[in-house]
């Protein structure tokens, strides 16, 4: 069994630097290696750690010199597929920022790949474990609220945050809004609803960020608004309600299950909120009974994320797969679903129409 995790990051970025911070207060686990082709990021990651770390420029060389037993994924979307094909001869458990891939088909490709890959893969869904989306969660599958008929998240955020080249400002790098943000929310509804989607209607558009940047005398084309709605196999409907021009949202998602015989809901805050604390609400019909639980981050924990915790939590289960020898909990074919039903939604805010999931193959 593999003591403590050894990790080196491919991307040291905004995703890279928050997995930093958080592999720094796990004691099983320490960044041995940083890889990322800009010198202002890898100086951010090294203000970051407190041991002394090797610093590659490509990522083949960081694969050469075998010094790490677990790789995270956290470069520019369209780039994943590309790494991956090289990574995967490390034999190393990977970590893979989502999304997975920017299409359907680059994810089908790594899927097949990886079929008898022998490490941990695993994809980096980082809502699953926030606190309250998890207790959430556990009350649906337990069924305090009966059969689940209704799924409703709201995120009302800030726009995309600049990055590198400001990469994520075209969906041809992303795989568009609905793939690179939303997909960690697609992969909720599909844990929460235990079920597969089968079809997609979504509206949405552009309508305030980014219209006066241009690069390269482009100007981004990513959604900043949208209405997403997921039909799936076992009845359940689920709505997403995205807004990317809504900085001063004390919430910055809002979840609400409906089902047979109540209702459950709860909230994540904003990060600039500083709050740390949840209340979880449970409402039956019949007794008219309410329920009210607080959910609470522990501060040393919140204060090292910008996902309410999450990620922290992310790392001790994928680091308890690792040593424990076990299918990772978010697997490549979650990934790949999260990023079908992202590209379906897309597909249909410019085709005007109801995608059918039966249209990817998967």
């Amino acid at each position: 069994m593999i003591k403590k995790i050894k990790y080196a990051i491919i991307g040291g970025g905004c995703m890279g630097q928050e997995h930093i911070l958080n592999i720094e207060i796990i004691e099983d686990a320490e960044v041995v290696a940083l890889c990322d082709t800009s010198q202002k990021s890898i100086n951010e990651c090294l203000d970051l750690l407190n041991n002394e770390v090797a610093i590659f420029e490509d990522y083949n060389d960081l694969i050469e010199a075998n010094i790490a037993n677990a790789f995270i994924i956290a470069t520019p979307n369209f780039s994943h597929i590309d790494v991956l094909k090289d990574v995967m001869r490390s034999g190393a458990h990977l970590l893979i920022e989502k999304p997975l891939c920017t299409t359907v088909k680059d994810c089908q490709e790594f899927e097949e790949m990886a079929k008898n890959y022998s490490g941990v893969i695993w994809t980096a869904m980082e809502y699953r474990y926030m606190p309250p989306v998890q207790r959430m969660i556990q009350e649906i599958h337990n069924g305090t609220i009966g059969d689940l008929k209704m799924l409703s998240i709201r995120e009302h955020r800030f726009p995309f945050l600049h990055k590198v080249d400001d990469w994520n400002r075209f969906a041809i790098k992303t795989g568009g809004t609905l793939v690179e943000k939303c997909c960690h929310f697609f992969d909720l509804m599909r844990l929460i609803a235990q079920s597969e989607p089968l079809k997609v209607y979504a509206s949405g558009n552009q309508d305030v960020n980014h219209l006066n940047e241009t690069y390269d005398g482009m100007t981004p084309d990513i959604l900043d608004n949208a209405f997403v709605i997921v039909d799936f196999d076992n009845g359940v409907r689920a709505f997403l309600d995205l807004c990317m021009f809504a900085e001063n949202s004390e919430y910055q998602e809002e979840l609400c299950a409906v089902g047979s015989i109540g209702k459950i809901e709860t909230e994540v805050p904003s990060n600039k909120s500083g709050i740390t604390n949840s209340d979880i609400r449970i409402g039956l019909r019949e007794d008219n009974t309410a329920l009210k639980e607080n959910i609470e981050v522990d501060a040393k924990i919140h204060e090292v994320g910008h996902h309410h915790g999450s990620t922290y939590y992310e790392h001790t289960s994928f680091i308890k797969a690792i040593q424990n020898n076990t299918k990772p909990e978010v697997s490549l074919k979650d990934g790949l679903i999260a990023v079908a039903i992202g590209e379906a939604a897309e597909k249909s805010i410019k085709e005007g129409r109801i995608v059918q999931m039966s249209e990817f193959n998967l």
